[in-house]
C-alpha cells in the first residue's frame, strides 16, 4: 500500500494544512535522524482507513523511499480535524511488536435471551511479526458463547504462525456480565422498621430489646 508524500522543506504546519496537507514525522531506529513529510489530507484519510495502525504503508516522493507503520495521529482538541501523523519506520526484514486491534462480529445467545451482555475487555493484542505478515485485525466471533459463565481468552484466538502473541494466552478478552434484575432495598427496609399489626410501637426515648440468639441466626441466613 502506497501514501505518496513530499518534504516539508521547513514550511509550518498551518501554512500546510492551509494546502489541505497534513504534516508528519517518520522516526526509526534505523534512521539516522527523523523525516519531516506532508501529504494530501484526503489521502492519508483514505489510507488510514485502510490500513490502520497494523498494515504497513510505502511512503513515497521527494527521494522518500519508506516502509512505515502509522504511529500515532494528532485531532485538533476542540474540532478533532486531523492535524499531524507519526510514522513509525519499519524494514521488512526486521521484526516489529504492535498491537493488532480486536473486533467482535455475530450475536451472543446470552444477549438474545437477555441473560447478559457481552463486554470485551481488551481492545488490542501484542503481537510480533514481519511487517508484511502483520494481520490487519483480529475478529471474533461471539456467537460462541452459548452461556453467561463462557470467556474467550487471547489463547483461543487464531493467528498464522508468522505471528507470535505476545500477550498472556490465559488473558480473558471476552466474558459475559450479568444482568441482574434490580432489588429494592428501602422498601423492603421500610416494612421491617414498621410494627405489625397489633403490636405497639416503642415508646420515644427508649431503646428496642435486641432479638434473641436464635433470632440473630435466623437473620443471617
Amino acid at each position: 500500500m502506497k501514501l505518496t508524500v513530499t518534504s516539508r522543506q521547513d514550511k509550518k504546519a498551518k501554512d500546510l494544512r492551509k494546502e489541505g496537507l497534513i504534516p508528519g514525522i517518520v522516526y526509526g531506529k534505523h534512521l539516522a535522524t527523523p523525516l519531516t513529510v506532508a501529504c494530501k489530507k484526503n489521502d492519508l484519510i483514505k489510507k488510514y482507513k485502510e490500513a490502520g495502525y497494523s498494515t504497513p504503508l510505502m511512503l513515497s516522493g521527494d527521494g522518500i523511499d519508506q516502509l512505515v507503520l502509522i504511529q500515532d495521529i494528532q485531532l485538533d482538541p476542540v474540532t478533532d480535524i486531523l492535524i499531524h501523523i507519526d510514522f513509525l519506520a519499519v524494514n521488512k526484514d526486521e521484526k516489529v511488536t504492535t498491537e493488532i486491534p480486536v473486533k467482535m462480529i455475530g450475536e451472543s445467545v446470552v444477549e438474545k435471551l437477555g441473560e447478559g451482555k457481552i463486554q470485551l475487555l481488551k481492545d488490542f493484542i501484542e503481537v510480533e511479526a514481519f511487517p508484511q505478515d502483520l494481520p490487519h485485525d483480529i475478529t471474533i466471533d461471539i456467537s460462541v458463547i452459548k452461556n453467561i459463565n463462557d470467556v474467550i481468552v487471547v489463547g483461543d484466538l487464531k493467528f498464522s504462525d508468522k505471528v507470535e502473541v505476545l500477550d498472556d494466552p490465559e488473558q480473558a478478552i471476552v466474558t459475559v456480565l450479568i444482568m441482574n434484575e434490580e432489588v429494592e432495598e428501602a422498601p423492603v427496609a421500610a416494612v421491617e422498621a414498621t410494627p405489625a399489626a397489633g403490636t405497639a410501637a416503642p415508646a420515644a426515648g427508649t431503646t428496642p430489646a435486641a432479638p434473641a440468639k436464635d433470632d440473630k441466626k435466623e437473620q443471617k441466613k
